[in-house]
């Protein structure tokens, strides 16, 4: 139990572990002679979902029962997947967020579930928001937010103790693909998951910021993780879409058709990067032919509960019983 007696165990929140593993028949990849599976991540848990478990529950346990301060945007993921376990926990939670212009603005849908599970939002300047990991302007947050003695979490969660637990991923995928894809934002689940796949097995990151700075990043994570240089990891950085939050037609009709296809819900800001990279470069012959893809689902469409489009439903519910026969669940073998 914490200190305050707020929980006993991570535990009590019954995350499903390991996540599914599931077999997607899809003409388009079978083409190209590669087999598609899905690391279902985003059935963990119903609110700390995919690689939210993975990178928050040891930072939880680190922090104790003690309040908890962390960062993000206006449209974090992690801010409301850390004040959704406050809630949870009965933890205190503090979001830093990006942009003091949003302090006298009517709460996104975002933000405005990170207040509804308790968060308490502290708006900053854009200029203090990226010097925040400096020790002098740190502090200065913390007083600022009335979060002295908070744990502090970086944004997006990955630290030391987050890529080490993103190497379960890469544990739980062992001998069952070639190569493990996932959407990169801060880069620690990939810095995690290459960790843990063993030899023989690569994974590839899709980062859906443009910038070209995650190569740097995931080699120092696993720098100070393991202390030097884990597994065989690459990024491909064509798949941005133009940057964080950004879309677009082309990737919005993609993600639509995939879950026409196989009435699987696709969060647009990182899986149907990933998922849309990864079609790409099966037609361009980057995988070679017998290749086993792991697609690693780390997130759910936000804000509402998934559901076809309208012009998809009959497709799709005509599809569900012949697609739970195609779709062969492979997780008991974990």
């Amino acid at each position: 139990m914490f200190d305050n007696g707020a929980v006993t165990s991570l535990d009590a929140l019954q995350p499903r572990l390991p996540s599914p593993l599931e077999e997607i028949v899809d003409e388009r990849f079978a083409r190209c002679g590669v087999r598609l599976l899905l690391k279902r991540d985003d059935l963990i848990h119903p609110e700390l979902i995919g690689n939210k478990w993975r990178k928050l529950a040891p930072n939880l346990t680190a922090a104790a029962g003690r309040p908890v301060l962390t960062f993000g945007g206006a449209y974090s993921n992690h801010l409301r997947a850390t004040a959704a376990a406050g809630r949870l926990l009965g933890l205190e939670t503090v979001g830093v967020v990006r942009g003091d212009e949003l302090a006298g603005r009517p709460l996104n849908p975002s933000l405005a579930r990170c207040a509804a599970d308790g968060m308490r939002l502290h708006f900053v300047d854009r200029s203090t928001y990226r010097r925040k990991t400096e020790p002098d302007v740190l502090a200065a947050l913390l007083r600022e937010a009335g979060a002295e003695e908070a744990y502090v979490v970086p944004e997006g969660g990955s630290n030391i103790r987050a890529v080490r637990g993103c190497r379960a991923l890469g544990e739980e995928l062992r001998g069952h693909c070639d190569v493990a894809a996932v959407a990169c934002g801060t880069g620690g689940t990939l810095a995690g998951l290459a960790a843990g796949l063993g030899p023989g097995r690569r994974a590839l990151g899709v980062p859906v910021l443009k910038g070209g700075f995650l190569t740097r990043e995931i080699r120092a994570l696993q720098h100070a993780a393991f202390g030097g240089p884990r597994g065989d990891w690459s990024l491909d950085d064509r798949f941005h879409f133009g940057g964080y939050a950004r879309t677009g037609p082309e990737l919005e009709s993609f993600a639509a058709d995939f879950e026409d296809r196989h009435a699987v819900p696709v969060e647009r800001l990182y899986v149907a990067k990933l998922l849309y990279g990864l079609l790409t470069l099966a037609e361009e012959g980057a995988f070679a032919r017998g290749t086993t893809i792991a697609a690693v689902i780390t997130g759910r469409p936000f804000p509402a509960p998934w559901t076809p489009h309208p012009s998809s439903r009959k497709a799709a519910a005509s599809s569900r019983s012949s697609l739970r026969s195609r779709a062969r669940s492979i997780s008991s073998s974990m």
